[in-house]
């Protein structure tokens, strides 16, 4: 980057960070604003005042800490995305041209970026885990959206350029829709909360309504879930989000009754002990498309399964649908195909992600 350049950025950025600045907050304001209502979302404290809007971000691994802390008083205009996920977000809200750059170009599966990228609209950015920051200052990004881990020692150079990070911590929300209340967040972000407010609306109207229906029927299926990778078989726990949505199904589980939120780490011997009465059978995979021949070859025991042996085995190629790019923020799309595996009659029509291997 030139001098000149250089310069301009470094102006431009100062400007941003006035607007939305990530772990320092403002000296303190002794008007009183008006806090923001979530229905859903646990992690995320936002406080409207006259000349900005402060976030607060919960740390979802250490109680009772902050995360991270924003003062918003102007929208974000440019942004490097590293998830598919949410870049699909944008796109339903009218704010595909915010998104500047994006990491890991190759699993980006929404068109309209895509294509964005083909015509050098929207500039790749490189690893997510590792991302090219010279060119993240290159294209002027005021923020970058990343996804959290727990332990994960910060993120080096980035936090040098004066670019906000905006720490995407809705995956750790304990149910569908409190992940999905967080495009409200995104949309006062964005400048689109109008958009966002009634997307969602839609979302949680559709989800509720789905799932009284559910209540309603008959006790359903019973449901294994993934399948085995390598020597263990991460099983999601009862508290899971794919455990809320098989009770808002009204099915069981045989991990029902278990009180973890994230995945079960388990023996391929356990699950086939416990699951082997289980009557459908649900996995998420990519690549070609598997058959039941297939997973015999892959592992003896799945022939064990009832759900095996009666053809009930259901599989989401993610290499042929948007299951990554909708589910965080579209669960009511999810929840209507595990209803339709859950109540086989139940009249929901044709599953969107999932279909039945032969």
């Amino acid at each position: 980057m030139n001098p000149l350049r250089s310069i301009i950025y470094i102006i431009g950025i100062v400007a941003v960070l006035t607007s939305c600045q990530g772990g320092n907050n403002r000296v303190a304001t002794l008007e009183k604003g008006d806090t923001v209502r979530f229905d859903y979302a646990t992690l995320l404290t936002v406080v409207r005042y006259s000349d900005h809007t402060h976030v607060e971000i919960a740390n979802p691994w250490v109680k009772g800490s902050v995360l991270r802390s924003y003062d918003i008083s102007r929208p974000l205009g440019k942004a490097v995305v590293t998830t598919t996920a949410h870049c699909q977000l944008l796109t339903w809200l009218g704010k595909t041209a915010a998104i500047a750059g994006v990491c890991d170009s190759r699993y980006i599966g929404v068109d309209e970026v895509r294509k964005r990228l083909a015509a050098g609209k929207t500039v790749d950015c490189g690893n997510s885990m590792n991302p090219d920051v010279e060119r993240i200052a290159e294209i002027g990004a005021d923020a970058i959206i990343v996804s959290p881990f727990e332990h994960s020692g910060g993120y080096g150079r980035l936090e040098t350029t004066g670019v906000t990070i905006i720490e995407a911590a809705d995956y750790m929300e304990p149910s569908p829709l409190a992940r999905a209340e967080w495009m409200r967040l995104y949309g006062i972000l964005f400048g689109c909360e109008e958009q966002a407010d009634s997307l969602f609306h839609v979302v949680d109207s559709t989800y509720n309504s789905l799932r009284r229906e559910a209540i309603k029927l008959p006790e359903g299926r019973s449901l294994l879930i993934e399948r085995k990778t390598g020597s263990v078989w991460y099983c999601p726990g009862g508290r899971s989000t794919v455990g809320t949505l098989i009770a808002d199904a009204h099915g069981r589980y045989p991990w029902m009754d278990d009180d973890h939120s994230g995945s079960l780490t388990l023996a391929p011997e356990q699950v086939v002990e416990r699951g082997a009465h289980a009557d459908a059978w649900m996995f998420v995979y990519s690549g070609k498309p598997i058959t039941l021949r297939d997973l015999a070859g892959e592992y003896a025991g799945y022939k064990i399964l009832d759900a095996f042996r009666h053809g009930e085995v259901y599989g989401c190629n993610t290499d042929s649908v948007n299951y990554f790019e909708e589910i965080p923020f579209r669960p009511d799309y999810l929840l209507r195909d595990y209803i339709q595996i859950v109540h086989p009659g139940a009249g929901k029509g044709r599953l969107r992600y999932y279909k039945r291997i032969d």
